[in-house]
């Protein structure tokens, strides 16, 4: 700070006075603005409001934070820029009085993040040091982008949910599907979806008519009071995305979205919060139902994880004509699985399954509706049979139909019931070994084909996260979800995996009771048992183990999962391993 004696004036003569008050007068407006300088710049809030005339044209800089107080758009012609590391917060309120930030059309938000300095959006009083709730929701209420992409409702353009429709800003559609809004890379959204009216909440981060000129990758959504991403017409891409804890539909689309996916993970909060509905709930049309373009997105590379198979919470639900490509993905803890609807009409998601705009292929499911490996196709899938038809016969007799045609597709495009080696056990922890979700499949993935396309990488496995990197997910580093000690690592030590001989293992699956024969001797072996998330489990003593005799891990007490079992004796050790049913 400058001192207060810079402007200070000694032994002034009687005629210098008018002149050295005018100099005093300019000292004081100098200093006074030299020191509102060094306020703002030692990381001020700075509270941004909206008479109309919108963001303008700037930069928010990561040495401040940024207060929305109430709806702040970006509009037409306008470009705000969000440097990497800044932190906005939303005021809180409800209804006309909610905050949000809004890219009109024409608008377009520069926000890029990094791995090690992402753009965060939570609500006002959040200090951000750990101490909020991980499920604390409807602070705030989110981030909106509007485009001029293709909807297929009539007259081709809406207006937003929650946005009054006085507002003109609030508009999304139109008939360019490049559109470009901008760039969202590196952006944690997080405790937003406050109520805005009649139970409507704000999505975390919503997409109106948004066009594949848009880039959005690297996106957090935890706990949001509604869905987590929301998809209304238009072409959007979106890579790399996690929502996690929200309290509707993880991923939801309407209006005919048909842009692409690849890498999205979902996980769901517990069954005890009673909040979280489907993992995506897919619509086609709004208004009309069998509106054109039909909704058509293709995803791929999913890890979709629901609350438990006794909670009845859904995969996935199609209806108004929706389709749509899910592609190497795994579903695993549902209660139910897929829902398609079947109109009488024929203008029905069914349709666009027989059609093949609906498409299924190379997915894994387990424990979802029946569990472990006693699940069917018949358990996977359900048709809703809908209104309209002649007589209850007629729609008993379509039911059989299309469950049969269900039923031949799922294995036609090698789906299969097959245990990922995944866990749920939502609890937050330091990271590490303590973390409660074991994210990352360790199982035969072979078979994964991923769609043709510059948008999507070219990988060989299914879900969202790569098996060869346990220990580096992409969520790692910048989520709240990793920072809040979810996300594990699933490693042993390396001195105890250098392996220098084999053993087998088996049944595997197994149920109560591990079995290895091993061609080294293992009298006064130790076997450790390690959870999927690195934490060690169990250690066994073997006793006096000849060379080609049976040792017995009990395994009654493991959870289902995949486990991995080193053997270490003498100076030799050995690992393979295990799933637990």
């Amino acid at each position: 700070m400058l001192p207060l004696q810079i402007c200070t004036i000694k032994s002034i003569k009687p005629k210098q006075q008018i002149i050295m008050k005018r100099i005093l007068l300019h000292c004081n407006i100098l200093l006074i603005a030299m020191l509102a300088a060094f306020t703002a710049t030692a990381g001020n809030e700075i509270t941004i409001t909206d008479d109309g005339s919108g963001t303008g044209t700037t930069t928010w800089t990561s040495d401040n934070v940024y207060i929305l107080d109430g709806f702040v758009f970006i509009n037409d012609g306008q470009v705000l820029t969000i440097e990497a590391g800044t932190v906005i917060k939303g005021a809180p309120g409800t209804g006309a009085d909610a905050s949000a930030l809004i890219v009109a059309r024409g608008g377009k938000i520069m926000a890029e993040g990094t791995e090690s300095d992402p753009i965060i959006f939570t609500f006002q009083a959040d200090p951000l040091d750990g101490s909020t709730p991980y499920s604390t929701k409807g602070q705030w209420g989110g981030l909106i982008i509007l485009g001029s992409a293709q909807l297929n409702s009539s007259p081709g353009e809406s207006q937003i949910e929650g946005i009054p429709e006085t507002e003109p800003r609030g508009l999304y559609g139109g008939n360019d599907d490049a559109d470009d809004s901008g760039v969202v890379t590196y952006v944690s959204i997080r405790h937003g979806g406050t109520d805005i009216g009649a139970g409507n909440e704000i999505n975390g981060l919503t997409l109106g008519g948004v066009g594949n000129g848009t880039v959005i990758e690297h996106i957090e959504i935890i706990s949001n009071a509604d869905d987590g991403i929301e998809f209304f017409g238009g072409t959007a891409e979106v890579k790399w995305a996690c929502v996690a804890f929200v309290g509707d539909d993880s991923f939801d689309y309407d209006e005919g979205w048909r842009g692409k996916g690849q890498f999205w993970f979902t996980v769901q909060d517990t069954p005890e919060s009673g909040e979280g509905d489907r993992g995506g709930e897919h619509d086609g049309g709004t208004d009309p139902e069998d509106g054109t373009p039909y909704a058509h997105p293709v995803i791929s590379n999913v890890t979709s994880m629901g609350k438990g198979i006794s909670e009845g919470k859904r995969a996935l639900t199609f209806r108004d004509n929706a389709g749509g490509e899910y592609h190497n993905s795994i579903f695993f803890n549902w209660g139910k699985g897929i829902d398609v609807e079947n109109l009488a009409s024929g203008e029905d998601s069914y349709e666009r399954l027989l059609s093949g705009e609906l498409a299924f292929m190379h997915n894994c499911f387990y424990d979802t509706k029946v569990a472990g490996d006693g699940a069917s196709a018949t358990d996977l899938f359900t048709i809703s049979m809908g209104s309209g038809w002649a007589t209850p016969q007629d729609s008993t007799d379509a039911l059989t139909a299309s469950s049969t045609a269900f039923a031949a597709l799922f294995a036609t495009n090698s789906n299969e019931v097959a245990n990922p080696g995944l866990s749920y056990d939502v609890v937050a922890g330091s990271g590490g070994a303590n973390s409660g979700l074991g994210i990352v499949p360790l199982y035969d993935v072979s078979g994964a084909v991923v769609p043709s396309g510059d948008f999507y990488s070219s990988v060989t496995y299914k879900g969202a996260f790569d098996p060869a990197e346990p220990c580096d997910p992409w969520i790692k580093g910048w989520t709240m979800i990793d920072e809040y000690g979810f996300v594990g690592c699933y490693s042993v030590g390396v001195e105890e995996v250098a392996t220098v001989n084999t053993f087998n293992v088996y049944p595997n699956p197994a149920s109560e009771v591990v079995y290895l024969q091993s061609t080294m001797n293992l009298t006064n072996a130790v076997a450790k048992v390690y959870g999927i998330n690195g934490a060690l489990v169990n250690v066994v003593r073997l006793g006096n183990v000849a060379v080609g005799q049976v040792a017995e891990i009990n395994a009654e007490g493991l959870k289902p999962g995949m486990y991995t079992l080193v053997v270490i004796a003498d100076e030799n050790s050995s690992t393979s391993r295990f799933i637990k049913k």
